[in-house]
């Protein structure tokens, strides 16, 4: 890779700039059209699900508890598909409900319903309180900031550690504010570090101290199956049931646990569950039903049968590991390659999930974005996994592996490498 730019003279700089330069406009002239933007599955992952269309004959309509799947009904959903849901997140199903595409719809409708009616001990609506806040661990998921940006909240930034959000100032914050309603969180496999919570995190905030009374905690559960190695869910296991962490500490109703099988199976399409105590699913259940009057049942009852033929969820998500382990890897070995110890990136090597996050030297991600725009890749905008897409430190980028084709995808990360190092050259950064 060649010395640090931190250690070259002058005249190296200026050798350097020349050869990167033409590096530049030998990709200019390729005319690429990539977009790294978004972490949605490759053909070769949707490919692989594709008996999910055709699983149901016209005589399959019956759900085990003999309900008709083609008619209304059944708001909870089907038995069925709240065991899978439950067998996943390793809870009863009575504490589940299964809805339709997608989670994040399930995520906007709670702070919506919170927002005009209040929850379950709360004194008031939270949109009766002008100066409402929401807890973002950043780097984080930009849906998550952009729900309770969208709808009136203070986002108050909380840095990121290896076992999760800084629970120091999390207990410090929530209890001294009473405006502070929540918090978002990824806790397997966070969007976009993949870093999975240690046990004493998801502890500290199932029985830390609020001032708000009507606290809660959206616990995304996206990448839960997520892994890319064999003995990753072994290492995710250590992370505690959080209903069950929550009422013994005193707080049942402190968390609205979500997931989807969306990256299961197809996005879009597949169903997706709320887990609550009781008292937060009778509260949901009695505002949707005036919207809704059942889910696709017949979409649930399609990924039931689709799970008994394929032998279950985990001989699933191993066939989607095979797919993605070889891409996360390759990126991996191109970052090293081209930006260890060039004192320019560092990167988390996440055990699964769907991104690779790379913190490059501050002030240098804006124009990295850019410049790879310009040459035709696009990349997630910089900034945006934090709250109102302000990175303070511009530095954080997030890069998704899983659409393009495996030669669209090492063309990308050469690319990106590429366009760090010419920028840390050429933006104010060469130090």
């Amino acid at each position: 890779m060649g010395k640090r730019y931190a250690d070259m003279n002058a005249d190296e700089r200026k050798a350097e700039l020349k050869r990167l330069e033409a590096k530049l406009e030998e990709v200019r002239a390729r005319g690429l059209k990539l977009n790294m933007t978004r972490g949605r599955p490759g053909s070769g992952q949707l490919d692989q699900v594709n008996d999910l269309i055709t699983i149901l004959s016209q005589e399959d309509h019956l759900s085990e508890d003999g309900s008709d799947c083609r008619n209304y009904g059944g708001l909870t959903g089907i038995p069925e598909i709240r065991r899978a849901f439950a067998e996943v997140l390793g809870i009863d199903a009575a504490n589940l409900i299964v809805q339709d595409n997608s989670s994040l719809n399930i995520m906007y409708t709670l702070i919506l319903h919170a927002l005009t009616f209040g929850v379950p001990g709360g004194d008031a609506p939270w949109g009766q309180n002008p100066k409402r806040a929401f807890l973002c661990p950043a780097p984080g998921y930009d849906r998550h900031f952009a729900i309770t940006e969208h709808l009136g909240f203070d986002l108050i930034t909380v840095p990121m550690t290896a076992t999760g959000p800084n629970m120091d100032m999390v207990e410090k914050l929530v209890a001294g504010n009473a405006n502070i309603k929540g918090i978002w969180t990824v806790p397997v496999y966070s969007n976009p570090d993949g870093i999975v919570y240690s046990e004493e995190t998801c502890r500290r905030l199932a029985t830390m101290k609020t001032a708000a009374p009507d606290f809660r905690i959206i616990w995304d559960n996206a990448y839960v199956v997520h892994h890319l190695y064999p003995d990753q869910p072994e290492l995710c296991g250590s992370v505690p049931e959080i209903l069950a962490l929550c009422a013994e500490a005193g707080h049942p109703d402190r968390v609205l646990q979500v997931a989807s099988f969306s990256k299961v199976t197809f996005p879009g399409s597949a169903p997706a569950c709320l887990a609550a105590s009781k008292t937060n699913l009778d509260w949901y259940l009695g505002h949707i039903q005036f919207r809704t009057i059942s889910p696709n049942k017949m979409m649930q009852l399609a990924h039931v049968r689709f799970l008994e033929k394929r032998g279950g969820i985990a001989n699933v998500m191993r066939g989607h590991a095979d797919v993605l382990r070889p891409r996360f890897e390759m990126v991996l070995k191109i970052l090293r390659e081209n930006l260890a110890d060039s004192g320019l990136a560092e990167w988390h090597e996440p055990k699964g999930g769907y991104f690779i996050s790379v913190n490059l030297r501050p002030g240098l991600a804006q124009a990295t974005v850019n410049l790879a725009k310009q040459l035709g890749v696009a990349f997630t905008p910089a900034g945006a996994t934090y709250p109102r897409n302000n990175d303070p430190s511009d530095s954080n980028i997030r890069l998704a592996p899983t659409l393009p084709t495996t030669d669209e995808l090492k063309t990308a990360i050469e690319v990106f490498c590429l366009c760090v190092r010419y920028c840390a050259l050429t933006e104010g950064n060469a130090k």
